[in-house]
């Protein structure tokens, strides 16, 4: 099973798509004057082609009118005047994966050069590495820094980014992603029509779909990709437990945020994402202290990243059940344990979690779901330990961690505890870390 990407702005000519032998199907990336509107994905039959006339009618059957005429005003308005974008640290958090990288720091160093009028620093955290592969990859490129993070968890390394940089904003990105060619106006353009926003996200789409769970990742909604334009702020008309939703307001591997809120809020949860024990919750936390802090958080399609999925089933069914379940559910406990004012949207997400997935395991096994039942049952087991006391062991184990490598303690004072969680306007904020 595979899919072949047509990257299509329907503003240009393109040519009919040649399904070749051994594709199933065809994934379209659809853009107006380079801005991405639309990911449509379509069963075909190898072999065959589909003619320019049939794929405007697919977009025209799956591209919302309101999402091209909106483009169509941005295009009459244009970002001429946008000014450039305050100084940015790119921030790659990896550990042992030398070839995505490469991958990673080859595209970003290109669009960077054609990029020119902002100043622009790319880290590299090395996270606690089994080789010294990485070392030797930025050893190579001078205008990359590297800086080794031997405590083994993300946010562990993203928090050394914070550490190093003296850049107003700081943008994180995964070592398996790689940026599209528009990713710094995408920024740019969101900063100037949201100059007090404190943080940004942006659209994840696959950069390949070669296996089947990779397919049926992007078929379950992959990274909950939305071509809208978004500002979230205190609070969102008809969502019934705002700001609890989960993964709504983005992704970590396609994040920036201003560098004085992050150190504001005592920095990343180190309890969080830290490693193989406890892979997630990290990025969803984070955002969601920054919106309870009384900042604006805004959602960009223009910022744009591809992600490598994973590409084997096993890895896809740990994804669901770590990363989705067991790291979303922990960081809801945490929430819960410090943010008494929203425990009752908390109680509301977590019912409407646990329906869905309900909901889902009855869908695929009537076979109107993509999933198989065994990974939507993993993600649901992943949940329930998550919810199981999985963050009061996981700070447990970064105390020790902390300890082994004689750093000072994270202090758990009732004022500290208030700032590194939520704040509200006007309330005292104390940051956590000494940086």
């Amino acid at each position: 099973m595979s899919y072949r990407i047509y990257d299509i702005d329907v503003l240009r000519t393109f040519d009919e798509l040649l399904i070749r032998e051994g594709d199933s199907g065809v994934a379209l990336i659809i853009r107006r004057a380079d801005v991405p509107i639309g990911f449509i994905m379509a069963d075909c039959q190898p072999g065959s082609v589909i003619s320019r006339e049939a794929v405007c009618q697919l977009i025209n059957d799956r591209i919302p009118s309101d999402l091209v005429i909106g483009q169509q005003r941005l295009e009459t308005a244009g970002c001429a005047s946008c000014a450039a974008i305050p100084s940015l640290t790119v921030a790659i958090c990896t550990k042992d994966r030398p070839v995505d990288l490469a991958n990673c720091l080859r595209q970003l160093l290109k669009v960077r050069t054609e990029y020119s009028a902002c100043d622009v620093d790319v880290l590299v955290i090395d996270n606690a590495p089994c080789s010294q592969h990485t070392r030797d990859i930025v050893a190579e490129l001078p205008d990359v820094r590297y800086f080794l993070e031997p405590r083994e968890g993300l946010n562990f390394a993203r928090n050394r980014a914070l550490e190093v940089s003296t850049a107003d904003i700081i943008a994180f990105i995964d070592d398996d992603v790689t940026i599209d060619r528009g990713w710094f106006d995408g920024l740019r353009c969101a900063l100037n029509q949201h100059p007090d926003a404190a943080a940004f996200t942006g659209l994840v789409l696959p950069v390949e779909l070669k296996t089947e769970a990779q397919i049926l990742f992007e078929r379950r909604g992959g990274f909950q990709r939305n071509f809208y334009s978004k500002r979230y702020g205190a609070t969102l008309p008809g969502h019934h437990s705002y700001p609890c939703v989960g993964g709504k307001f983005g992704t970590g591997c396609n994040m920036a945020i201003r560098r004085s809120v992050l150190l504001r809020l005592g920095g990343f949860d180190e309890a969080l994402d830290t490693g193989q024990a406890l892979p997630g919750g990290g990025d969803t936390d984070i955002l969601y202290r920054i919106i309870r802090a009384g900042y604006a958080l805004v959602y960009e399609p223009r910022f744009l990243v591809f992600h490598r999925h994973r590409r084997d089933m096993s890895q896809l069914r740990s994804q669901y059940a770590r990363s989705w379940g067991l790291g979303l559910m922990a960081y809801i406990a945490k929430t819960y344990s410090y943010d008494r004012p929203q425990r009752a949207n908390l109680r509301r997400f977590v019912k409407w979690w646990f329906v869905s997935e309900f909901q889902q395991i009855l869908q695929s096994v009537t076979g109107r779901h993509p999933l198989p039942v065994d990974m939507i049952l993993a993600e649901l087991l992943g949940g329930i330990v998550g919810l199981s006391g999985a963050y009061g062991r996981s700070k447990k184990r970064t105390r020790r961690i902390r300890a082994t490598n004689q750093l000072p303690s994270q202090p758990e004072s009732d004022s500290t505890r208030k700032a590194h969680t939520y704040g509200r306007p006007g309330y005292p904020i104390t940051p956590r870390m000494q940086l």
